[in-house]
Parts: structure tokens; sequence; C-alpha cells
């Protein structure tokens, strides 16, 4: 369980990251905010569908963990 979290929190800090730069961005580029957000969006896809396979690869460690140590 504890690997899992720990990809969770990745995926999320990963995540809060992508906004912050995109609305830095936007804030300092009005012009440009709505090709902007859509760039930021497209990143923060792109940080889920990465973070799927270590989030995978994590839960099937925990769950060999937990059954060695039932």
């Amino acid at each position: 369980m504890t690997r899992t979290l720990i990809e969770i929190l990745h995926i999320l800090v990963g995540l809060g990251v992508a906004v912050a730069i995109t609305w830095a961005a936007a804030w300092s580029y009005p012009l440009g905010q709505n090709v902007i957000w859509w760039c930021g969006a497209a990143a923060m896809v792109v940080t889920v569908i990465m973070g799927i396979g270590p989030l995978r690869q994590a839960r099937i460690l925990d769950r060999q963990t937990s059954r060695s140590h039932a």
C-alpha cells in the first residue's frame, strides 16, 4: 500500500506543478491564455498517463508484499 500511495502522491504533485506553471504562464501572457491552458491541459493528461505504469507496478509490488507477510 505504501508504494501505491507514493505513486499517487507523485501524480498529484505533478498535476499541481503543471497547474501552477500553466496558471503562471497564462497570467504572464494574457493574449495567449487560451492556447496556454490547452497546452497545460495536455501536459496534465500526459502526467496522468505517464503515472499509470508506475502506479500499476507499485500495486503489484504492494500485493506481493502483503501476501508474503500474511
